[in-house]
């Protein structure tokens, strides 16, 4: 079993206080995780100005080529985590040990993370729209048009409070040291591997020890004084989270996606060109990102639409985690599953609601300790049904008919929309929607992130602000 400590400002600690994250079918016990109390939290926070000065000792450039290079540790190295030597085969499958995930999708974010790692320059050069980062550093610096531009960091350390749904989200925060800016990180409950990877790999590449802070541990007190102690700190969660945490600048809070899938009238007779394109959006990483698909939307052949789907995705089976063939994760919380199943099991009552997948048997399966739900369709005959707008953390879409030109008022928040339409008219009216957060204009599936693009905020905007500078 592995040990765990938390890192407070790159030194180990050991707590009396420890928690267990355990195989989440076995039980058996997989690591030991080393809590802290929110007084340390706050106390450590006073000191966060000294993991800024550590890598203000370092120029931009190397930091990004320090970045490259634990990147390649990330994906291929042997890392000390913890008291163990972890292998890459050894991170995946620990990581699908303790949240449920498979193999195959616990690869792919390893994937995920290393590519921004190693490509930190280009996504850097991408978020700040070619701003010199020297310019950063400095403060101050002129931009190339004889004007004098400036930008204040508004914290010396990003917190962030991490979840263990979908490793993926990893790589909203690792451009922050690359900024010069410290990490105060609380990973999830039963995925603390990524985070502590992460500065193993960073730290082995020979950036500053003294930047990171983990805490790792269950329950909201570590978090909340993370978000209480950092001026800039990120969250995950869902609808509650997003609502507690909105309009607070010193909180940028990640939620549900309601990503969906509008068709034009222009292209909607070809749906079944694209059949693949849907079933790729919703099954992919298991459903559990806020990039897959759960809403589909048009003005007609909505029934095929959903019929087509769910011939494609109802027979998904359960399927053991190392199966490289395994689509679907594990829900390990006691109870999530079934309360799931029953809330969609009421929109399902609703008139204007079909179940599709009903014939390809149950949806619910209950594999004690834990639970999965196989893929759900539902068509919807209007987006006034409940389960219109809808996400969950399994494949489960709803399609919607709704006539275009009602569809953008209808919608609501959506972090990716994929419009399939050639119509300049409506796609001008897509760009101008102000609900629609990344717009793929053409077929192209909703997981797929152009990480070259800012994904949900702008990193810099978030942690720097533009102000004037003058010098005489």
């Amino acid at each position: 079993m592995i040990e765990l400590p938390a890192i407070r400002w790159g030194e180990p600690y050991e707590s009396l206080d420890v928690d267990q994250v355990s195989h989440f079918y076995t039980g058996e016990p997989i690591a030991k995780v080393h809590t802290v109390g929110s007084g340390i939290v706050r106390r450590d926070a006073k000191k966060a100005k000294h993991a800024r000065r550590a890598l203000q000792a370092m120029s931009p450039a190397e930091l990004i080529a320090r970045c490259a290079e634990a990147g390649e540790l990330f994906e291929s190295g042997t890392l000390a985590v913890g008291d163990s030597q972890q292998t890459p085969a050894d991170f995946v499958q620990q990581q699908s040990a303790t949240t449920g995930m498979p193999v195959s999708m616990c690869e792919a974010n390893v994937t995920k993370n290393a590519f921004v790692l190693k490509n930190m320059e280009r996504i850097l050069d991408c978020l700040t729209r070619g701003l010199d980062l020297n310019i950063l550093a400095r403060g101050y610096g002129e931009e190339g048009r004889g004007v004098t531009v400036s930008y204040a960091a508004q914290c010396d350390a990003l917190g962030a409070v991490l979840p263990s749904n979908s490793p993926g989200v990893h790589t909203l925060w690792l451009p922050v040291i690359a900024l010069q800016m410290g990490l105060v990180l609380k990973p999830g409950s039963s995925e603390p591997w990524t985070p502590y990877r992460v500065y193993s790999a960073m730290v082995q590449a020979g950036i500053p020890r003294e930047a990171f802070c983990l805490y790792p541990g269950a329950g909201a007190e570590i978090g909340g004084a993370i978000l209480a102690s950092c001026r800039r700190s990120m969250i995950f969660g869902g609808p509650q989270t997003i609502a507690q945490y909105e309009g607070n600048p010193r909180v940028q809070p990640h939620g549900p996606g309601y990503s969906k899938i509008l068709f034009g009238d222009d292209c909607v007779d070809q749906w079944e060109q694209h059949i693949d394109l849907m079933v790729d959006s919703v099954l992919k990483n298991g459903g559990r990102s806020c990039i897959n698909c759960s809403s589909i939307y048009a003005s007609r052949h909505t029934r095929e639409i959903a019929q087509a789907l769910a011939e494609r995705l109802g027979p998904v089976e359960v399927l053991p985690p190392d199966d490289p063939q395994s689509q679907l994760a594990a829900f390990t919380i006691p109870g999530a599953a079934p309360a799931i199943w029953g809330a969609i099991e009421a929109d399902i009552n609703d008139p204007q609601t079909t179940h599709m997948t009903e014939a390809y048997g149950d949806r619910l399966v209950e594999k004690d300790p834990v639970a999965y739900l196989r893929p759900v369709v539902l068509h919807c005959d209007s987006p006034d049904a409940p389960a219109a707008n809808k996400e969950y953390m399994f494949p489960a879409v709803s399609v919607v008919e709704c006539p275009q030109e009602k569809m953008l008022d209808a919608i609501g928040t959506t972090l990716i929309g994929t419009a399939i339409t050639n119509d300049e008219s409506f796609r001008a009216d897509l760009i101008d929607c102000t609900d629609i957060d990344r717009l793929n204009l053409g077929p192209i599936p909703t997981p797929q992130v152009d990480w070259l693009q800012p994904h949900e905020g702008n990193l810099i905007e978030f942690l720097y602000r533009n102000r004037a500078v003058q010098v005489g």
